[in-house]
């Protein structure tokens, strides 16, 4: 009788970053049972392809201090590890990969105390809480930039980068785009990540006029939690909440303006383009910035703080880039120099080596 498939759950919620490299590692392993582990009405809803069954659990973060809020969530992680070794028992599973957040702690609990084997993926250059306190009991942490390792030293650390979705690296990236934009006019793409990012959108808005009149055309990703998204009308400006083909999209950019996610990030990287970069000043321990300091410190972005940041400082540095094309085109080739484009090969081979030995 053949060998039964391998059986993996996979526990990623929330964001495109958490949920993206997930995807393209479950892409890398087309032989195994893979069903996934996520919370209700949060991204992974919508994103999870539908080849792999999800199952939610009621988990949350713990939020500042220590009070009724924080018995509650106590009370909700204990039923949720519950919860999850029922699944991982009923479902025979033999391993867990985790991208972190809220959704690790009842995974990787769950899984140890079960003996069963834990791959950690870790995007960000300074690791969480989540990944600090729990990255030492996983059978691997896989990073997605050698400085996080530091952070790291009792954990079993292996860097692999951080994996892209397949339309990256497989030919969607030079389609053509299905937008308004005339051949060689230059491009400026505006993203937050997969929430927006809806303070850096009211600085484009204040800052485009001067764009178009230097004839840049303006594709701006706005997220859906933007309440001005339609207020600028310009027959050089395209604003979208989303767009799906974010590949051919920046390999077409000119220049990217975005916050510091890791995805974001990797997506640049993979691509190649040159980046103002705006850190999201409220992220966990500051992360978008030392994230966004892997790639000013090697030359492939510049990092302006949304604290000090003003429409004209915006406006005038991306002018002056503009104008200065060798700049821009060093800039992209450093970028493409932090790329790791086989990471969902290698993250997939970590996968293998500690779950099938």
């Amino acid at each position: 009788m053949a060998n039964a498939p391998t059986r993996l759950l996979i526990a990623a919620s929330g964001t495109g970053g958490h949920l993206f490299p997930a995807i393209a590692l479950a892409e890398k392993l087309p032989d195994y049972q893979i069903e996934w582990l996520g919370v209700p009405n949060r991204l992974e809803t919508q994103l999870v392809p539908k080849q792999y069954p999800l199952n939610t659990i009621a988990v949350e973060g713990f939020q500042q201090g220590f009070g009724l809020s924080s018995v509650r969530t106590l009370g909700k992680l204990a039923l949720s590890i519950l919860e999850v070794r029922r699944i991982l028992k009923q479902g025979n599973f033999q391993g867990v990969f985790t991208t972190g957040g809220y959704i690790a702690g009842p995974a990787v609990i769950a899984a140890r105390s079960l003996g069963l084997p834990v791959v950690f993926h870790e995007s960000n250059a300074i690791p969480g809480k989540v990944t600090r306190f729990f990255g030492p009991w996983c059978n691997a942490v896989a990073l997605g930039f050698e400085v996080a390792a530091k952070y790291l030293p009792r954990a079993k650390n292996v860097c692999v980068g951080t994996p892209v979705r397949s339309q990256f690296l497989d030919g969607a990236i030079d389609a053509p785009l299905d937008l308004a934009i005339p051949e060689g006019v230059p491009l400026i793409v505006v993203f937050g990540g997969s929430q927006g990012a809806v303070a850096v959108n009211k600085l484009v808005r204040e800052s485009a006029n001067a764009w178009f009149d230097a004839g840049v055309y303006v594709v701006h990703l706005t997220g859906d939690r933007d309440p001005e998204a339609d207020s600028l009308k310009h027959p050089q400006y395209i604003a979208l909440p989303f767009y799906n083909n974010m590949a051919a999209l920046l390999q077409r950019a000119t220049l990217a303006i975005s916050r510091s996610g890791a995805g974001s990030l990797t997506e640049l990287a993979v691509c190649g383009t040159p980046a103002i970069l705006i850190p999201y000043p409220f992220a966990a321990e500051d992360h978008q910035s030392y994230n966004a300091d892997v790639f000013t410190s090697s030359g492939a972005a510049l990092t302006l703080k949304q604290s000090e940041l003003t429409a004209q400082a915006l406006q005038s540095n991306v002018l002056n880039l503009l104008q200065s094309p060798q700049e821009l085109a060093n800039m992209g080739e450093k970028a493409k120099a932090i790329a790791v484009p086989d990471s969902a090969e290698k993250l997939a081979q970590l996968v293998r080596e500690v779950i099938e030995t």
